[in-house]
């Protein structure tokens, strides 16, 4: 199999060596997008000893790692946490989620799509010779709030429309299948176990989550829980290594959660509004209804990508002429950015 390089990706192999693409022409600083786990496991030693916990086998530590994790410019395009060819023979796509999305297997699919097409030299799927290529593997690492079971399966079909009209089909088909695997404290210890750096995320994370029910800030939280971890020899030497950009990182990965959450309801508020205009011409509930739905996906929507635009260093001005909206509502939606993080901070 000829592997080929993307101009957004960074392979790094067991020897250490970087092989670099074309470079990003945006210029974007990655590390705002990065996440703690993602940081964590870019690494061949790690991203083995994980696939050994969840797939409970024993491969040996010389066994060829390489990763293929998608890098792409903060909110504006697709990305996965991470990915990584096993000895050439599987290719694992590994999604770490603080919330449960049902539509996992389909936003799999496209990063599928996408790393295979970085793997797999096209030209080579026009022989008529069978190209033998990496079985994948999909995994969601579920850690967030929301009561999730220890393990479930999502597949792709259940969300196929349904056509009685074509009930036999033409005899293709198309699934996907995603392990997901809840990660929280004392869920899947036997999985968690096996892996001593998964195993020390979990705790960090579980650490900082009881600062903030205890009433700590969200900076402050992270802080000492860094500080906690590196006393009791839990991801030590990463956490020294990466104590500020972990603080960092984790902070904006929640701040971003936070914020979401907040244009929602207030996209809520407008969708409300919105669906009430709109019922008096199609019928007040399924006014209310539609608008409602569009109100919250929009506004989120287009909430986050401002945000995106200004940490690659758009300006406000720059923004709106690039959105189409106007310059108000732009700096509006930064300035409730700020606060957010602000208050996290304090």
């Amino acid at each position: 199999m000829k592997y080929i390089e993307s101009r957004r990706r960074i392979c790094h192999n067991r020897q250490g060596d970087m092989r670099f693409g074309m470079g990003d022409p945006m210029g974007v600083n990655r590390e705002y997008k990065s996440t703690v786990f993602a940081k964590l496991f870019n690494d061949p030693d790690r991203l083995l000893a994980l696939y050994n916990a969840l797939s409970r086998s024993t491969l040996p530590a010389d066994t060829p790692v390489e990763i293929a994790t998608l890098e792409d410019v903060l909110f504006n395009e697709r990305r996965n946490d991470v990915a990584f060819v096993l000895d050439g023979k599987v290719v694992v796509l590994v999604e770490h989620q603080s919330t449960i999305s049902e539509n996992m297997p389909l936003r799999l699919l496209l990063y599928a799509a996408r790393v295979y097409e970085q793997l797999i030299d096209d030209k080579a799927t026009y022989m008529k010779k069978l190209m033998k290529i990496p079985k994948p593997d999909f995994i969601v690492l579920y850690n967030g709030i929301e009561p999730f079971p220890d393990e479930r399966m999502l597949r792709l079909s259940e969300a196929y429309e349904a056509y009685p009209g074509a009930s036999m089909g033409l005899g293709g088909s198309l699934e996907l299948e995603v392990r997901m695997v809840n990660i929280n404290e004392g869920r899947n210890s036997d999985i968690v176990r096996r892996c001593k750096d998964l195993e020390g995320y979990v705790r960090f994370v579980g650490k900082v989550r009881s600062y903030i029910d205890a009433g700590v800030r969200l900076k402050r939280a992270v802080t000492q829980a860094v500080r906690a971890c590196i006393r009791e020899g839990i991801l030590a030497d990463f956490l020294k290594k990466n104590a500020s950009e972990v603080i960092n990182m984790l902070t904006t990965e929640w701040d971003i959660n936070v914020a979401m959450e907040v244009w929602k309801e207030e996209a809520r508020e407008d969708g409300l509004e919105e669906g009430r205009a709109q019922g008096i011409a199609q019928g007040i509930e399924q006014g209310i209804a539609q608008g409602i739905e569009q109100g919250i996906v929009q506004g989120a929507e287009e909430s986050l990508a401002i945000v995106g635009l200004s940490m690659q260093g758009k300006t406000a001005k720059q923004i709106a002429r690039a959105k189409k909206i106007p310059i108000k509502r732009v700096e509006d939606i930064l300035l409730k950015w700020k606060n957010l993080t602000e208050a996290a901070a304090t």
